[in-house]
């Protein structure tokens, strides 16, 4: 590929990303982002679980990762839990109101992404699931 092309490309990519960030920012009504967002999904999937952990599977610092928790706990969209054998060893849990976020979260995620899908014929739908196929199979073989 050329580099203008690719220049080009990864623009586009860029702004459809930002436009889709500023729609969800303006239509959401918690005062958070999509990092805080993943570590609520991430909790309502798996149970409560310490912050090292979340940090390691999110890909998130250990820092960053304190900062999000406090921000989530601050807004009551997620409690710490302490052990009741080891009081030192502290999990973070979602809360239904956090769960409540995370379903709007959710919700308008999707309401972005079909707005966004709905311009494509049903052809270039699965021309476009092909690409994106085919390039997660190469990011995951580059993971292993």
């Amino acid at each position: 590929m050329k580099d203008h092309n690719m220049f080009k490309l990864i623009h586009t990519i860029q702004r459809i990303n930002n436009e889709h960030i500023i729609k969800f920012t303006k239509s959401f009504s918690y005062p958070i982002g999509i990092s805080p967002i993943l570590v609520l999904s991430q909790l309502k999937a798996d149970g409560p679980q310490k912050q090292v952990d979340l940090a390691d599977s999110l890909g998130y610092t250990k820092g960053a990762m304190t900062n999000i928790a406090n921000k989530l706990v601050t807004l009551n969209l997620a409690k710490k839990v302490y052990d009741e054998e080891d009081r030192r060893t502290i999990r973070l849990d979602i809360t239904p109101l956090g769960e409540t976020a995370l379903q709007e979260a959710q919700a308008i995620g999707q309401k972005i992404f079909i707005q966004h899908f709905e311009v494509l014929s049903e052809k270039e739908l699965e021309f476009y699931m092909e690409i994106q196929e085919k390039l997660m199979k190469e990011i995951e073989k580059s993971d292993t």
